[in-house]
């Protein structure tokens, strides 16, 4: 399958692709961590629009888990960790039994002083212990503000290329993120040649089914779960606008507030590495510039010698080029 055919932004037309597909929105928030409405407005906006949806909480699942009550809704149980870098993880689980496990062994025991708190474990140990169930790892926004991605500075090449390998696979758009981001995690996840998915990122019920990941499969956590994994299904969906952005924010902020010491925190953390990225970055040009200079020098002792050859009155003029 073309990989561009599988990435595609524009409104999806959620009834003609629900006649023949599993549709799901795999990333939506509810009150218990930075969304505004609750488990049961969420199952009956999916019910009016014929979707299935992933409540994947930052850092809690109980939303997941009050959603796998409703019989009626097709719901694929997920949560999105947040590392000590303050990068987000998606993790989704074939059974919610999983789900439970996880966050109690590998959630819990690490959890910060508040649930939009960072975790005390970073990206790889997160995705090491997902791995121990049978699970779908997914880095959410990979381009994105910040931290929150995992294509930021905080980690070197070699870090993000080990990270990248270890997961299933991007979200490759985000309704939160800006079209530029979503442009260049689209081209991530096309280079990748690994799963994709999609999600609104909503936090609110007007967001839901803005972005959506289809496959024409059973609906079913495993068929759809396994299509994701085979690179079967596809992803539609679009930005919201400036103005849903705003408020959407708006409400994160408000419902996260106690949060604010950890974000300015991260936010130090991570201005930090942008500097020594950039100083790191500016030194390599310098000593690249420098390097050119000494390969002009040397291709001009080289030419000129050949032309004293002919003509000793050059001398002055080389020896002029090999100091300045």
């Amino acid at each position: 399958m073309d990989n561009f055919s599988r990435i595609q932004f524009e409104a999806p037309d959620l009834t003609a692709l629900s006649s023949c597909n599993t549709v799901v929105d795999l990333h939506f928030h509810s009150r218990f961590s930075d969304g505004g409405d609750t488990v049961a407005d969420i199952a009956q906006r999916a019910r009016q629009l014929g979707i299935g949806v992933a409540i994947t909480d930052h850092n809690a699942i109980d939303g997941a888990v009050e959603l796998d009550g409703y019989e009626d809704v097709f719901s694929i149980p997920g949560i999105e960790v947040t590392s000590l870098e303050g990068t987000h993880v998606l993790v989704y689980f074939y059974r919610i039994d999983d789900l439970k496990d996880f966050y109690a062994a590998d959630v819990k025991p690490h959890l910060g002083s508040t649930v939009m708190s960072s975790t005390d474990l970073d990206v790889e140990s997160i995705v090491r212990r997902a791995r121990k169930y049978n699970s779908v790892v997914i880095f959410p926004h990979p381009y994105s503000a910040a931290f929150t991605g995992i294509c930021n500075h905080s980690f070197s090449e070699a870090q993000l290329d080990r990270l990248l390998r270890m997961a299933d696979g991007v979200e490759v758009i985000n309704s939160e993120n800006l079209k530029r981001w979503n442009l260049k995690s689209a081209l991530l996840g096309f280079n990748l040649n690994r799963a994709i998915t999609g999600g609104s990122d909503g936090h609110s019920l007007q967001e839901m089914g803005r972005v959506v990941t289809y496959a024409a499969c059973a609906r079913s956590r495993k068929a759809f779960l396994d299509a994701v994994n085979r690179k079967a299904a596809k992803v539609m969906g679009t930005e919201s606008k400036l103005l849903k952005k705003i408020q959407s924010n708006g409400a994160k902020l408000k419902n996260s507030i106690n949060n604010y010491p950890d974000m300015v925190e991260k936010n130090i953390r991570f201005g930090k590495s942008v500097v020594r990225f950039c100083t790191r970055k500016a030194s390599e040009q310098i000593w690249q510039r420098i390097n050119d200079r000494h390969l002009k020098k040397a291709f001009y002792v080289v030419a000129g010698l050949t032309f004293l050859k002919i003509n000793y009155n050059a001398l002055p003029l080389i020896l002029f080029s090999m100091i300045t």
